[in-house]
């Protein structure tokens, strides 16, 4: 019976595995472009989206405005964004959190956590020193001239509107997402 209600609750905030016949997306922080890809064939290419002002790499705190490099999936998708839509990423990843572990900038409660999260495809904690809350979105009624014209998120990957609508036929929860 246990085994049950911890199945059933766990799945309350879990992401389906495995989304969409093996369609992922590949997010080129140098090139400022998202591929989609099904296996190692590209089906289509996004130019021009926006990333962090910090531009891309590890991210090392909340608030760093830095595009975290890694592997991660679509752990939710919010309809009614003020960003339009946004499909949210389950960072940190187990491997995110042990180099922070490692660097002393979480606890290992945190580590436990955020490794927790993944084993069972829930979303790990979005609070930690790590920050949270990272993913992709449109621009909402932000402005497109200034989307074209610089990095502007605090570690997200933005596309236009109509660029986030058209991605939307191709993800969903469970989505790889490779950041590089």
């Amino acid at each position: 019976m246990f085994r049950i209600c911890l199945l059933l609750c766990c799945s309350l905030y879990s992401y389906t595995v495995g989304a969409d016949d093996d369609v992922w997306l590949l997010v080129d922080t140098s090139a400022l472009k998202i591929e989609v890809k099904k296996g190692e064939k590209t089906l289509e290419t996004i130019n021009d989206i926006a990333i962090g002002r910090g531009g891309a790499g590890t991210k090392m705190h909340r608030g760093d405005n830095i595009t975290p490099f890694g592997s991660y999936r679509i752990g939710w998708v919010g309809e009614k964004s003020s960003f339009r839509k946004f499909f949210g990423l389950t960072y940190p990843s187990p491997e995110d959190a042990e180099k922070a572990l490692g660097e002393g900038i979480i606890n290992r409660g945190t580590y436990n956590s955020i490794v927790t999260a993944h084993r069972y495809h829930q979303i790990p904690p979005q609070n930690t020193p790590l920050g949270g809350r990272i993913g992709i979105h449109g621009l909402g009624r932000a402005d497109e001239k200034i989307h074209k014209s610089m990095n502007w998120t605090h570690g997200c990957i933005a596309l236009t509107n109509g660029q986030i609508d058209h991605l939307s036929q191709w993800i969903d929860k469970g989505t790889v997402v490779k950041i590089k």
